[in-house]
């Protein structure tokens, strides 16, 4: 299986607080990757790290096998349009309608012309519930309605990799397993490759083909959720008591 994103003995410090401590990880192509921890652990750092919004310490990071620390500007934008990403407050631009939020990219990075900019906009709207919410700004639409936006707009470019930062914070519960189905059948759909970043254990498990448990600068991987439960490491085996109870086993909710 292909690795598309490779830390290779990564360090990030803030301070004399050390973030990530030599972390080697793999997050594979095509595959659904959940990044998981307590907070303050570094999950969105990483996420911060991938995009070179931060830099490592010491180490190297990998995307498609090249070391994203030492790309010129331009050839760092060219590898984060490989990027979709869904924020945790969806980053909807209020003074814009849910058309025009979805069309942002589209408009800033290619040459689409009016009517094929109208035609996948409207498929795009109707791909993720939307149809007939076009006209409607941020402020008129619930919590999950904002969700569909933000994922519509993170995968209106048809990106290789989409990065969820807490994508269901805020989400009562039914709301947030109805955007889980969402995200599910929508990576199914395109076949990109997904790192979620998530407190919601273990919920978002039922998405993961592995996990990555964050604890003290560490990186675990974890080849399937279930996996995670066979750990004998202690801090490993205080996080699963702490966040999954006795027993997790997957479920076909989604």
């Amino acid at each position: 299986m292909t690795a598309v994103i490779r830390f290779i003995d990564v360090v990030k410090k803030f301070g004399h607080q050390t973030i990530l401590d030599h972390v080697n990880v793999e997050f594979l192509k095509g595959k659904t990757t959940v990044i998981a921890g307590g907070s303050g652990q570094g999950k969105s750092v990483s996420l911060k790290l991938i995009l070179r919004l931060m830099e490592p310490d010491s180490g190297k990071i990998l995307v498609d096998g090249v070391d994203i620390s030492r790309l010129s500007r331009k050839d760092l934008d060219e590898v984060r349009a490989k990027f979709g990403v869904l924020f945790q407050g969806s980053a909807l631009l209020d003074s814009m309608t849910v058309w025009e939020n979805i069309a942002l990219p589209l408009r800033e990075r290619t040459r689409a012309k009016k009517d094929e900019l109208i035609s996948r906009v409207d498929k795009a709207l109707a791909q993720f519930g939307l149809s007939g919410h076009g006209d409607k700004f941020p402020a008129q639409l619930s919590g999950g309605m904002k969700k569909r936006v933000g994922l519509a707009r993170a995968t209106i470019l048809n990106p290789d990799i989409v990065l969820f930062d807490e994508p269901t914070t805020g989400l009562d519960p039914q709301i947030a397993m109805d955007i889980y189905r969402l995200f599910f059948k929508t990576q199914q759909e395109f076949g990109y490759t997904s790192i979620i970043v998530s407190h919601d254990i273990p919920k978002v498990f039922n998405l993961a083909d592995q996990v990555v448990i964050l604890n003290d600068g560490k990186m675990t991987l974890f080849e399937r959720p279930e996996n995670i439960q066979h750990s004998t490491d202690p801090l490993i085996m205080k996080f699963v008591e702490q966040t999954m109870g006795d027993v997790y086993t997957s479920s076909e909710e989604l």
